[in-house]
């Protein structure tokens, strides 16, 4: 009976332990989850083959491969994360500025002009509203070479000290590049320190008004045709003819009467 006991009470131990000392069975492996992809690099945008294409530019090319800015522009662009902004004078631009305003500058000083035509950050046509209260907005020139930019209904100006030209057509603006052409040369009174002389506007050719067959309109409204020589000679050989008969008839009369007394 004892031994029964004792085994029962075994069994019964046995059978309570074995669940705890059990091992839980090993969780299955997880495939490891994919990584994201990398972000795409910004599009590679060639400066000098973009402004040569597009203008013309020539005038501002020829400056910033004269200067060694298209390096530092280029650089900016494609090894950067802010990307550039850069404002493009027109070739017609440049010339509405006689000389010798940019002609007599010197290196470094041609260096900072065509610094001044950028900012070291892309900027889509419509951010400029946003950075329009941020004025005034520094460019790669640094230190005191500032633009004031406005948007005014669409209206996109960039203001300088002697000039305040307006964005007159998107070049190309897609990020990290954005090239705006503008009307007239950003000059910074800190390069040219008197206001520069442009070359006056051409003057509108004059409007003819037609030639019109029709004589001027008189005051009854009715048009009066001009006498022809032809006619005018007519009248006075009418007139002459009615001279000369009333002088024979008061010759007669004379006459007539100093015979009568």
């Amino acid at each position: 009976m004892a031994l029964t006991t004792i085994f029962l009470i075994g069994s019964i131990l046995t059978l309570w332990i074995s669940p705890i000392t059990a091992q839980s069975p090993p969780s299955p492996l997880l495939s490891p989850s994919p990584s994201p992809a990398p972000a795409p690099a910004p599009h590679f945008v060639n400066l000098t083959d973009l402004l040569s294409l597009t203008g013309p530019f020539h005038t501002f090319l020829n400056l910033l491969l004269q200067t060694d800015v298209i390096q530092t522009f280029q650089n900016q662009a494609n090894n950067t994360e802010q990307g550039i902004t850069i404002f493009v004078p027109s070739d017609s631009a440049f010339a509405d500025i006689q000389k010798p305003s940019l002609s007599n500058l010197t290196k470094d000083q041609l260096k900072s002009l065509v610094l001044y035509h950028a900012f070291p950050k892309y900027y889509s046509l419509s951010d400029f509203q946003n950075l329009s209260s941020k004025n005034p907005v520094s460019t790669f020139a640094g230190g005191q070479y500032l633009l004031n930019v406005t948007d005014t209904s669409g209206l996109i100006q960039v203001g300088s000290d002697w000039s305040n030209p307006k964005i007159s057509s998107s070049v190309y603006s897609t990020y990290p590049v954005a090239v705006y052409e503008v009307n007239s040369v950003l000059l910074p009174k800190a390069i040219v320190t008197t206001a520069p002389v442009l070359t006056p506007a051409p003057a509108p050719a004059p409007v003819l008004s037609p030639i019109s067959g029709l004589a001027p309109i008189g005051e009854k409204g009715r048009g009066e045709a001009p006498k022809s020589s032809e006619s005018t000679n007519n009248d006075s050989s009418s007139h002459g003819i009615a001279v000369s008969r009333l002088s024979y008839f008061l010759a007669v009369a004379i006459g007539a009467l100093l015979l009568m007394l």
